[in-house]
């Protein structure tokens, strides 16, 4: 009699769990750096782990790095719209004209005044009300700042903004490259991944992007010196759902993802940031073949009397475009 209730009993115990097999859900999530970028630490593998927790397995991530559903860093945010990727890692300055209001946390003095360290903060403060609109089609799941900006140059010393005069120097987005303009250099537009070729070759003098990347993209093969200390502004990224798929999951997956980001996953980002660029900085220090300038106060001050004033007309300008530039300042900064 139990050899046939459990003959009886096994069909219906393997369609249930076929049935709950089939309701598993694997998230993919692109972007376009080799997996040993910062990235997989401090974004992919805290997410992936926090979703399998909330959701109990039923939700996974299959990353594709390195652009493997696509190349071209610019083009991250489209294929999350388009549904080429459920998810997807990228920096707003590559799609400036997207995000002229949340680009204001990359501005000099924004996130000093925000908070060291308390970008995604800042950005969180401001978004439900001002930004949304700027993520169309999309879930924004972790928004985040680099560690400062600094000058990394080809194998010119900066100590000054006469040094940077002249020069090319490698920017991330439009507003950066205001503030590059404002020094008296002249800003190339270029994403990351073309920096090390560009510098090589002679195309740019140097870069302006924030000291987590010096490692991440081997800029310092090619780099001999870095300066630090002025207020050159920071880098805003994001990871972002499609809005659709995620409308699509079950009510108990939402929730899972809800649980699992916002806040404590840009959090997670920054920290990560911030830690490589403090452990290249003190790599690069201990290299005797490279110098690293950190500027005084006297120094600094006449690099930010120029940056400091784009920030306003930044905002003055949005502001004169009827867009609440103002407003979301005053919400970033917690003011």
């Amino acid at each position: 009699m139990q050899t046939i209730t459990k003959k009886l009993l096994a069909p219906i115990v393997a369609t249930a769990f076929l049935a709950s097999a089939a309701m598993a859900e694997e998230l993919s999530f692109a972007h376009f750096v080799p997996p040993a970028h910062i990235i997989t630490s401090s974004i992919v593998e805290p997410l992936s782990a926090a979703l399998a927790a909330a959701s109990n397995n039923d939700l996974s991530i299959r990353v594709y790095p390195g652009g493997e559903l696509g190349p071209g860093p610019v083009e991250q945010y489209s294929r999350v719209v388009q549904g080429v990727a459920d998810m997807a890692w990228g920096l707003a300055g590559y799609n400036s004209q997207q995000f002229p209001l949340s680009m204001i946390i990359e501005l000099p003095g924004v996130v000093d005044a925000a908070g060291v360290g308390e970008g995604y903060k800042a950005m969180w403060r401001a978004y439900s009300e001002y930004l949304t609109g700027e993520f169309p089609g999309t879930r924004a799941l972790a928004l985040w700042t680099s560690e400062p900006n600094v000058l990394i140059m080809r194998d010119k010393d900066v100590r000054s903004p006469d040094d940077v005069k002249g020069l090319k120097i490698r920017v991330s987005g439009a507003f950066p490259a205001q503030v590059i303009e404002a020094l008296g250099a002249t800003p190339v537009q270029m994403p990351a991944n073309e920096m090390y070729n560009a510098m090589q070759t002679g195309l740019i003098d140097g870069i302006m992007t924030g000291g987590s990347a010096i490692q991440d993209f081997k800029i310092n093969e090619v780099a001999r010196s870095y300066t630090t200390g002025a207020s050159l502004g920071n880098i805003l990224f994001y990871v972002v759902m499609n809005e659709a798929r995620y409308q699509g999951l079950s009510d108990a997956q939402k929730a899972a993802i809800d649980a699992s980001v916002g806040e404590a996953l840009s959090a997670s980002g920054e920290a990560g940031w911030n830690k490589r660029a403090n452990e290249t900085i003190a790599m690069l220090k201990a290299d005797s073949s490279k110098t690293v300038i950190e500027l005084t106060a006297d120094e600094a001050a006449a690099f930010n009397a120029l940056t400091l004033a784009v920030t306003d007309k930044v905002v003055a300008d949005l502001d004169g475009q009827g867009l609440p530039a103002t407003a979301v300042k005053a919400a970033m900064i917690g003011k």
